[in-house]
């Protein structure tokens, strides 16, 4: 799977950093650490350096503008401290403060020396938000009278730390004045197979008949006994050699692929080559139709054994290289820090799930009902198995999901200044506030704004320029953050 992390922005590291006094400011990629405990339930057990940027570029007596990218080193979104971003164009727009700070247990924040299951224990929805709150309160900012700054702090976040910012503010509701959320997935779910929704909703036509098509026939040919027939589309696929069937039926990357696309994204992009592959056939392209099985089954089979395979094993065995059933595999055993998907799968074992498998029999399918969330959940005992065994199942299979959508509102949620801005096209929208039938009213107080965007694409002021339902978005979100500030100046 994709992590679903918010865009990169440009750092814009060479230009230099002015005041709006005249002088002359550290780099943005200046890195300031912060000492944070290990443990908000026994601070006995010390504390960890927590890395965080800084900039009071354009500051007058403004807002703190606080952000996190969730699941990711932190290092390469310095550029949430600049005005080609939301954040720093609220930032400019306010004569506010701009701070990123990385989430514990991922990039060089780590409160323990390694990422094995029983020091990930301390990485929990609650101690992530308690972090958020312990910096709050005794950070001091690296900017004169940055000790006791008497300013409204606004958390602004995308992806997982968009629904992270809705869940702190639920969780601490005195914490900050106001919060921007933008493809937050605040719901979170067990089987997401709604995923893959607004990528077939919105991928070309032909395309997604052509997929639908395809996967319907895997699925019948993997659920039969013609061992002849399941060894051909293995070997069509270039995976003749991969033992488990739903290894090769969860040939789910093609769209994952889709989650990299923007408004500037153009059409040399790997989802739109995924996509010519199957629809162009000497020089022409199919009708809304597709051309069906025949000719998309050879076409994605071609494609995926003779490019697509390389660009996920590169010179490693296929066989290795698929085989999800391996727990001596070192992408399962590998605990060194700085590891963003042991780190997030950790999350998703234990309190948010997300498994993104095949829809309810019926349902259009782009993915094989042959993957399940069992799938995921059998991944979560090799990541961790030193923590999870046959009498201590990861959470994930015992209604954690759940759980978490009780403790910290999921789309319940209801707060004063909470403006939500979801992406039509974002295939994490149906975890937010904007799914598909959901109908949760736009409100004074918690504004949900929906755009033609893809993932968190009105975090980025480029994307706004080149697509003007974003634009809109970040305009409105400028105007009631504006209003918003008024009243608290007042």
């Amino acid at each position: 799977m994709r992590l679903p992390s918010v865009p990169n922005a440009e750092e814009l590291m060479q230009r230099p950093v002015i005041s709006r006094n005249g002088t002359q400011l550290p780099p943005y990629n200046t890195t300031y650490y912060f000492d944070q405990l290990i443990d908000h339930n026994d601070p006995s057990k010390g504390t960890f350096k927590q890395r965080f940027w800084h900039t009071y570029e354009f500051y007058e007596s403004g807002p703190v503008i606080f952000f996190t990218p969730g699941e990711e080193n932190a290092f390469q979104y310095v550029g949430y401290l600049t005005n080609v971003t939301f954040n720093g164009l609220l930032s400019q727009a306010q004569n506010g403060t701009t701070v990123v700070l990385e989430h514990r247990f991922f990039g060089l924040s780590n409160p323990l020396p390694s990422l094995t299951g029983e020091n990930l224990r301390y990485l929990t929805l609650q101690q992530s938000i308690d972090d958020i709150e312990y910096f709050v309160n005794n950070v001091h900012l690296p900017m004169p009278g940055g000790d006791h700054l008497d300013a409204p702090w606004i958390m602004v976040g995308g992806s997982y730390s968009g629904a992270l910012t809705s869940y702190t503010m639920y969780n601490k509701p005195n914490l900050f004045y106001a919060g921007y959320a933008s493809s937050a997935p605040v719901q979170a779910m067990y089987d997401y197979w709604g995923y893959f929704e607004p990528i077939r909703q919105n991928m070309p036509r032909n395309c997604s008949a052509d997929v639908e098509v395809v996967i319907e026939h895997i699925t019948a040919v993997f659920e039969g006994n013609n061992i002849t027939a399941i060894q051909e589309i293995k070997n069509t696929f270039g995976m003749g050699s991969v033992q488990h069937l739903d290894d090769v039926a969860g040939v789910r990357s093609n769209l994952w692929d889709w989650q990299d696309m923007q408004p500037t994204t153009g059409p040399g992009a790997a989802f739109y080559q995924f996509c010519d592959a199957l629809e162009v056939k000497e020089g022409i392209s199919a009708s809304m139709d597709g051309w069906g099985l025949e000719h998309a089954l050879a076409a994605w089979g071609a494609y995926w054994k003779d490019s697509y395979l390389e660009t996920m094993c590169g010179t490693e065995d296929i066989a290795t290289c698929l085989d999800s059933y391996d727990s001596s595999a070192t992408y399962f055993t590998d605990t060194t820090i700085d590891n963003a998907y042991r780190s997030w799968n950790w999350i998703l074992c234990n309190e948010l799930s997300f498994s993104q498998s095949s829809p309810p029999p019926g349902d259009p399918a782009l993915v094989s009902r042959v993957v399940q969330p069992e799938y995921d959940i059998r991944q979560c005992y090799y990541w961790y198995s030193d923590v999870f065994n046959t009498t201590n199942p990861p959470p994930m299979a015992d209604g954690a999901a759940a759980l978490s959508d009780q403790r910290y509102g999921g789309w319940n949620v209801s707060l004063d200044r909470l403006f939500f801005a979801n992406g039509k096209r974002d295939p994490w929208r149906e975890g937010t506030v904007s799914a598909d039938g959901l109908e949760i009213p736009s409100t004074v107080s918690q504004p949900i704004f929906v755009s033609d965007g893809f993932h968190a694409s009105d975090l980025i002021v480029d994307f706004g320029e080149a697509d003007p339902s974003v634009g809109a978005v970040q305009q409105h979100a400028l105007e009631i953050f504006s209003t918003w500030l008024s009243a608290w100046s007042n």
